[in-house]
């Protein structure tokens, strides 16, 4: 193995289940969870990895991936890219074959991410509290196989979201996932708006919260 097996990194969980979310949804999938998250968005549901997890060497979490035999690893946290070794990681996995991708909050550097990595973008709205930590430079490490997603709280979340993607053309640069706030905002609503002003993105409800509610590691 090319990566540096002595590194490593602090781990919430790991497991197998389908993908919720972006152009991947419904796919078997790994997912690594990172501990840890700068950030504290409104409407966060997984608060449980902000703290605790094990630490795990590089080795260690490509064998427990690896017995799920996946196709698809998605790398998620908290915010891995907070872990140092993150980037590491992601290209470990890449080199073993996995499709990856990358759930991160926008707030940090995505420039040192692998290109063949898909990088999920999450621009943070008004109603998350964290709307002044986007990080607007890292729009421009973004390619047609990453995409940008917002989670929307109410009508003006979507406002600000609307103006967001016509100014900065975003669904020139990559797929746009609009997602209403668990609890907070009708999809349907949301539904509504998008198809009133012809909006250019992909409405995403999350699927495994149809499925599975909101047990934690599913």
């Amino acid at each position: 193995m090319s990566h540096n097996s002595s590194e490593s990194l602090r781990i919430s969980e790991i497991f197998y289940s389908l993908q919720g979310e972006t152009s991947r949804v419904g796919l078997p999938t790994v997912f690594v969870r990172l501990t840890g998250c700068p950030l504290r968005c409104t409407y966060c549901d997984t608060t449980y990895a902000f703290t605790g997890g094990q630490t795990m060497t590089l080795d260690a979490i490509m064998a427990e991936v690896a017995r799920h035999a996946p196709r698809f690893v998605t790398v998620t946290g908290g915010e891995p890219l907070a872990q140092k070794n993150c980037p590491s990681l992601l290209r470990a996995l890449c080199d073993a074959g996995y499709e990856v991708s990358l759930e991160t909050g926008g707030a940090l550097d995505v420039s040192g991410v692998d290109a063949r990595v898909m990088t999920v973008l999450d621009i943070k709205t008004p109603a998350s509290g964290e709307m002044a930590k986007n990080l607007w430079s890292n729009l421009d490490h973004l390619d047609s196989r990453d995409e940008i997603k917002f989670v929307l709280c109410d009508e003006a979340d979507y406002a600000w979201a609307k103006q967001v993607v016509q100014e900065h053309q975003l669904a020139r640069r990559c797929a746009v996932l609009f997602s209403p706030a668990q609890g907070q905002l009708a999809p349907r609503d949301l539904a509504e708006w998008i198809l009133r002003d012809h909006l250019p993105v992909r409405l995403q409800v999350q699927l495994h919260k149809l499925l599975w509610g909101n047990e934690a590691g599913r």
